[in-house]
């Protein structure tokens, strides 16, 4: 049996185990028993040193946060930007319901910084893998929140503690592509610092911290794809820290951040 290492020497072999199955979430669903019963119909127990990485839209649809673009009145702002952006107006007035403030105008979105604090695209809102031709989904009201009250009921539900971190798609400054960041986060230390420490051949670290909650994100997004339609994945043999953090520690201090 390989023993695992603890995280400041690194873990050993990882296991990532996407949760299939489950319905369509719909706004007041029980989201725990859901996961609990589809991990049972695979075979899968909930075991201490787990990590359940659930997709933000499954939260999102859970807790309502759904609109329907058909109820919307986009305001004269939203007219004036929608084309500049080739959007529905109507999703353009629900991003800038959802944003702080607008921090630059693309061909394709609104880069905005959202009421958590969040820099993206659009602020989150989005269309796809949402039923319904007018339907969107925004970003949990507190995703922090939202990963303690589903980590705190699968231990009411199965006797284990999982820390629970609630994943969505980022693009990154000076790379190409999307990947899967942790937005919310329950259970764990989401940052690593290593700065003080030795490195692997005696040199002193001063600048290194790891961004552990987002980098099990991105691992669970292999197993979630875009068109697979799994929005929940149990990431195991992962040798985590226990803490009560939150995922808004990720978020870099305006004064240090570039690009606002």
């Amino acid at each position: 049996m390989k023993r695992k290492r603890s995280l400041a020497a690194g873990s050993g072999e990882l296991r990532v185990l996407p949760l299939c199955g489950l319905p369509e979430i719909r706004r007041g669903q029980d989201l725990e028993a859901l996961l609990v019963r589809a991990a049972a119909r695979q075979g899968i127990q909930f075991e201490h040193g787990d990590v359940l990485v659930l997709a933000q839209k499954a939260v999102s649809k859970a807790e309502g946060r759904t609109v329907d673009l058909r109820s919307v009145t986009p305001s004269p702002l939203a007219r004036e930007w929608a084309p500049r952006v080739a959007q529905d107006p109507r999703l353009i007035e629900v991003v800038l319901r959802e944003s702080r403030r607008v921090i630059r105008m693309t061909e394709r979105a609104l880069i905005v910084e959202t009421r958590h604090g969040f820099v993206c695209a659009n602020a989150g809102v989005d269309r796809s893998n949402v039923p319904g031709k007018h339907a969107v989904t925004c970003l949990p009201d507190n995703p922090d929140a939202s990963a303690r009250h589903i980590a705190a009921a699968l231990r009411r539900r199965t006797g284990v503690i999982v820390p629970v971190i609630i994943s969505d798609t980022f693009g990154r400054p000076w790379r190409l592509g999307l990947v899967n960041v942790a937005i919310g986060a329950a259970g764990l230390r989401v940052l690593h610092d290593l700065r003080g420490t030795p490195d692997a051949r005696g040199h002193l670290l001063r600048a290194t911290i790891l961004a552990v909650a987002d980098e099990l994100a991105a691992a669970a997004g292999l197993a979630m794809g875009k068109r697979e339609d799994v929005p929940a994945v149990i990431v195991r043999g992962f040798s985590y820290r226990a803490a009560h953090e939150s995922a808004s520690r990720l978020l870099r201090p305006p004064e240090e951040d570039m690009f606002r």
